[in-house]
């Protein structure tokens, strides 16, 4: 028996507005009371979700939808749009019997979308396009559209899904039509055309139970809570389960505790649930993403779509800097621990490694972007912490070394493309196509080592005015390139502990840039600045002006500081060596060398050496 339901993805690049989009199919199913106060972008529900306009983890919402007396029960599922986040992304897929592409008016398909829609394609899930941002001064609708044929044909699209319904939309006024003039109306042709173009989940509603984990996270009052589709039979609160893993293992046995289906935004308690809903479920403690949860009958494991592996590693420590524990909270390796375990067991892309010495954990992930927004959530929460340089994970293949490679494609201005052709070249990427893209822009496609891009974003910024725009997509695993040129300048290194003088700073500008202002807090071996010549340099910002019995009739009471330049948290990971470590506490991002002492740091160097 089929019931009225769809379950659908979004797929869509960082900022072409799926979860604006989301937000109008909520106001306007009624799901939000006319005179209910919403935030903006209601999906994005992390204060960093929100800052950066990304969604990073994956949620799912519901929306019913009248139309002609009968009602329709919509869950729609909103998927990370950043190639950091595909492990999401993957699992989500197998929950979902329709996908809508919502691709941006002017940007067209990008990168991350061509990522997430072959993952689609591969399962012969059929999608619906929406050319959003149709009002755009700079839109060519008819170009985006033909663009999205074409990628459909490079991944191997059938001739089912070459054949796709599409919509002109704009999220943000809330309406879509399939009438490329339209500049108003609602979303009425959308719900129409994914209750038409989706097919209900058809699944076997009256075989034993049996439910793919796609989604984990922890609750305070119920433990592990597993969210996925429901692929065979009914579930009732209560009824015993258990969890087996791809091997047909049995991970632990237990019983549905709470079932939980979507209205909204909102979790809501149900009695019970069958084959097509999705639903959140609680109840085990060692059941995990990729497990399949079923029926103590039932025997074969639901096939789950293996995870792409992290391709980048950085050390998290305990801050050992004379200045730490003064503004965090949490500073205790066991603190640090317990954490990023928790983090491991909710995040399966992220992979933790304890060392030996029980103070520092290796953290590998997806990708910067990753660890970064995870650092950043620690510190939020109060931990200190000191992070090293990332590196790229390598692999041993037939005895030779292979490194992991992205996609790079950049979109600048035509007059900045050469100095963008000539930095990528010099970090071992392979320039493989280069087309006008219109507007003065020019399209620049790479296939580069993922440790040449490490620290390269801040630079590109720079040489593009800000005006350039780069994505990053994981491409495989190819034989290693060699040596790649690093920081070209040394820095300048604190000789002493205090805080820095203005007349001290004023004298040290001519070595170089500044990372810090008058009245910070400083100590040995702390990276003050850049150096203006490639060698490292020790120096004193503490020095304060000799006093005499003369008052000079100069203009040096008034010193005039260059203002420092202030890295975000990722420019500092990114800027450092390996020689050196990020400081973050809540409040203050400092990079220092890993061994202060000046003594100890050349002594290190001579055995490295």
């Amino acid at each position: 028996m089929s019931r009225d339901l769809r379950n659908v993805a979004i797929i869509a690049h960082v900022d072409h507005g799926k979860t604006t989009l989301v937000d109008q199919l909520f106001r306007q199913s009624g799901t939000f009371r006319e005179n209910q106060r919403v935030e903006e972008r209601a999906m994005d529900s992390g204060d960093l979700e929100k800052e950066r306009g990304i969604t990073i983890l994956a949620k799912c919402t519901s929306v019913e939808w009248e139309h002609e007396g009968k009602t329709t029960r919509i869950n729609i599922v909103d998927t990370p749009g950043h190639a950091d986040f595909g492990a999401e992304v993957e699992r989500i897929l197998s929950m979902v019997d329709g996908v809508i592409l919502l691709v941006d008016a002017a940007e067209g398909p990008m990168p991350q979308t061509k990522f997430v829609t072959g993952k689609a394609l591969a399962l012969g899930l059929k999608p619906i396009v929406v050319v959003n941002k149709i009002d755009r001064s700079d839109a060519r609708p008819d170009e985006v559209l033909d663009e999205c044929f074409e990628l459909f044909l490079s991944l191997d699209a059938n001739d089912e899904q070459l054949d796709f319904p599409s919509l002109w939309a704009s999220g943000r006024d809330g309406y879509a039509s399939p009438d490329a003039t339209a500049r108003s109306g609602d979303l009425e042709p959308l719900f129409k055309l994914i209750v038409d173009h989706v097919p209900a989940p058809g699944l076997d509603t009256d075989g034993p139970f049996s439910f793919l984990a796609t989604l984990l996270d922890r609750d305070n009052f119920m433990g592990r809570v597993l969210t996925g589709r429901v692929q065979s039979g009914t579930v009732k609160i209560n009824d015993p389960i258990r969890a087996l893993d791809a091997d047909g293992n049995v991970v632990e046995v237990g019983r549905a505790t709470k079932l939980m289906s979507f209205d909204g935004l909102d979790r809501v308690p149900v009695e019970s649930a069958q084959a097509g809903d999705i639903i959140a479920m609680a109840g085990l403690e060692k059941a995990t993403v990729s497990n399949t949860i079923a029926d103590p009958a039932v025997t074969e494991p639901i096939a789950a779509q293996p995870i792409d592996p992290p391709t980048l590693a950085m050390r998290f420590s305990v801050n050992d800097s004379p200045l730490a524990g003064r503004e965090g909270s949490k500073v205790t390796s066991r603190m640090i621990r317990d954490r990023l375990m928790r983090e491991a067991e909710t995040n399966v892309a992220i992979r933790v490694t304890e060392s030996d010495d029980k103070d520092s954990f290796e953290v590998a992930g997806r990708g910067e972007l990753q660890l970064g927004v995870l650092i950043e959530t620690m510190r939020r929460e109060g931990f200190e912490l000191g992070i090293s340089r990332p590196r790229v994970l390598f692999r041993e293949e037939n005895g030779q070394r292979m490194e992991p490679f992205e996609t790079v494609v950049i979109d600048v201005d035509d007059e900045h493309s050469g100095t963008v052709v000539e930095k990528m070249q010099r970090r071992k990427a392979e320039l493989t196509d280069m087309r006008p893209s219109g507007a003065g822009k020019t399209r620049v496609t790479f296939s580069a080592p993922s440790r040449g891009l490490i620290g390269y974003h801040g630079e590109f910024l720079s040489d593009t005015r800000g005006t350039g725009i780069m994505n990053r997509l994981f491409e495989k695993y190819d034989a290693h390139k060699g040596p790649i040129e690093g920081r070209q300048n040394g820095v300048l290194l604190s000789m002493v502990a205090g805080e820095a003088t203005g007349y001290a700073l004023f004298a040290l500008e001519d070595r170089g840039e500044l990372f810090i202002g008058s009245g910070a807090k400083i100590y040995e071996g702390m990276v003050i600045g850049e150096n203006a010549k490639p060698q490292d340099l020790e120096v004193n910002p503490l020095k304060s002006k000799q006093l005499t019995n003369f008052r000079s009739t100069g203009k040096d009471d008034a010193i005039r500081l260059t203002p420092p330049r202030v890295m975000t948290l990722e420019q500092a990971i990114a800027y450092i060596d390996d020689d050196e470590m990020v400081e973050v506490t809540p409040q203050t991002i400092r990079l220092r060398k890993a061994i202060l002492d000046p003594h100890e740091r050349k002594k290190a160097k001579r055995k490295d050496g």
